[in-house]
């Protein structure tokens, strides 16, 4: 009984170590993908809302700030929505989640979903290496507004849109 007993142990043992070291295993962020999501970062736009100053620096912004989010709002419609903390949303999700994310986000202007969503998947698994390398830092971005909230900070006011 003693000798089932430990090799049921053993069993156990080896299947536990098993699922820890391939549950905790990450997709490794090689140097080319952080490359490519450094690049997608920077040409696709993702820093200009996501990055405080970024626009009006022309880009000139330490890297070690990039995609915290903004407390800048974007005013029209829709209500005054603000660029979320990408470093603190991708801290909390996978990377198989955030191609889920990606493909299905539908969000208020003037974030472009639509090309994240078209986005191929190479491309979002390199951005989102790239975002978790930066680690995350930060404080969360101002909650969406509704309609007829006025934003206590700065903000871009949109024209209505055509009807």
């Amino acid at each position: 009984m003693s000798i089932l007993r430990s090799i049921l142990y053993a069993a156990l043992f080896a299947t536990a170590a098993f699922a820890i070291s391939h549950a905790s295993a990450a997709p490794k962020a090689d140097a080319q993908s952080l490359e490519r999501g450094r690049y997608i970062a920077r040409i696709a736009g993702c820093n200009d809302c996501h990055t405080a100053g970024y626009l009006l620096s022309a880009g000139k912004v330490p890297e070690k700030e990039w995609l915290m989010g903004d407390s800048f709002g974007w005013r029209g419609d829709w209500g005054t929505t603000y660029a979320p903390n990408l470093r603190m949303y991708m801290a909390n999700i996978s990377e198989d989640q955030w191609i889920k994310n990606a493909r299905a986000l539908k969000a208020r202007p003037p974030m472009p979903y639509f090309n994240l969503n078209e986005m191929h998947e190479a491309d979002l698994r390199a951005f989102y290496r790239f975002v978790k390398s930066l680690g995350p830092v930060g404080t969360q971005a101002p909650a969406y507004l509704p309609p007829g909230e006025t934003p206590k900070g700065p903000y871009a006011q949109f024209p209505s849109a055509p009807k």
